[in-house]
């Protein structure tokens, strides 16, 4: 297998790590709606494919990454049953703390999918961290809606597109100066997942409006 078909493997199973974690922090806050079985899952559909259709849109990549590995739908479909036999049969009840563990790991790995894609397509630098911080925060945005919620991006005020932003450009810069394959993505997804890690543990802030 040479270097090119590797970092194809490495990237699509990040692309799936991340649409698995997306689904489960969108499975997480439609249980805690108290959504009906569609609502949850039409939710955790939303929060795993949002972004990475809208980074397609934009690229004008056809078809959507989902359309094209109908595998994901089959997969987020499965593990959106199994998660609702399981709650009924044990009665497990989620946080708002739960969700925020599964959402930044799915940040870090869309963030780097995104990019790499966007690279892929020829987008200039600047572009291709952009469409890396568009695939990892807009899942979570039309998660945040569907729950009648203001997306946490525009009012937690805890670094999160700022996380996507940064790792996005780890992962950018590493591959402009040669460091392509499983490194640089690595190196882009541990930046963004641990940068907002880090802001939740050790409550960061990003500038917003004071109250007079």
């Amino acid at each position: 297998m040479n270097a090119a078909a590797r970092a194809d493997l490495v990237l699509s199973g990040i692309e799936i790590a991340g649409t698995l974690a997306f689904a489960l922090s969108g499975f997480i806050e439609a249980t805690r709606k108290r959504m009906d079985a569609v609502g949850i899952a039409a939710v955790a559909f939303i929060a795993a494919f949002g972004g990475g259709t809208l980074r397609d849109i934009l690229l004008d990549r056809r078809p959507f990454f989902w359309v094209e590995r109908p595998g994901y739908v089959w997969l987020i479909l499965v593990l959106t049953v199994a998660g609702l036999a399981t709650m009924r049969a044990r009665h497990v009840e989620f946080t708002g703390r739960a969700m925020r563990w599964p959402d930044a790991l799915g940040l870090g790995l869309f963030s780097v999918a995104g990019a790499s894609q966007a690279l892929e397509a020829g987008q200039p630098l600047i572009v291709a961290a952009l469409m890396g911080v568009v695939t990892g925060v807009f899942g979570g945005v039309m998660r945040d809606i569907l729950c009648n919620e203001v997306p946490t991006i525009f009012h937690d005020r805890r670094p999160y597109a700022v996380c996507s932003f940064a790792g996005a450009w780890t992962f950018v810069a590493l591959h402009a100066l040669g460091a392509q394959g499983w490194p640089a993505l690595a190196a882009g997804i541990v930046v963004t997942a641990g940068l907002r890690m880090l802001a939740l543990v050790r409550g960061w802030r990003v500038p917003g409006w004071v109250d007079r």
